[in-house]
C-alpha cells in the first residue's frame, strides 16, 4: 500500500489540516480505514487519534483509492467538530443503539382509586 498526499490545506478556523490522498494498492484489496489512518498519521506526523478519514472512494476497475482526511490539533477539537457517524466510523466514539432505553426515571405514583357514585 502506497499513500500519496495530493493536497494539504491548513484550516486555522476549525483547528485542522485538510488532506486529500490517493492510495495505490495493486496487490491487495481496498485497505480499511484503520490501516489508512495508521499510514496517514505517519506521513503527516500526528497521532492516529487525531486523524479522521472523512471519505474513501475506490475507483472501479483500478487498484486506486482516493479520499479525504482531516488532521486535528487535539482529540477534543475533533470530537466537538466532527459529525457523530464519522467519529463512529473512525473508532473515536462508540455507537449508540437506536432502540436504547432511556435512563430509568422515577416511577409514577399510583392513581387514586376512582370514586363511586351513590344514588
Amino acid at each position: 500500500m502506497e499513500i500519496k498526499i495530493l493536497d494539504d490545506r491548513a484550516n486555522p478556523l476549525l483547528k485542522r489540516h485538510e488532506v486529500a490522498f490517493e492510495i495505490a494498492h495493486a496487490t491487495a484489496a481496498t485497505p480499511s480505514r484503520d490501516e489508512v489512518r495508521s499510514e496517514l498519521s505517519k506521513l503527516v506526523k500526528a497521532p492516529k487519534d487525531r486523524v479522521v478519514i472523512e471519505r474513501m472512494h475506490a475507483r472501479f476497475g483500478t487498484a486506486v483509492t482516493r479520499g479525504d482526511a482531516l488532521v486535528y490539533e487535539t482529540v477534543e477539537v475533533a470530537k466537538s467538530t466532527e459529525r457523530e457517524h464519522i467519529l463512529v466510523r473512525n473508532g473515536l466514539k462508540e455507537k449508540t443503539p437506536k432502540g436504547a432505553p432511556a435512563p430509568a426515571a422515577e416511577p409514577a405514583p399510583p392513581a387514586p382509586p376512582a370514586a363511586t357514585k351513590k344514588e
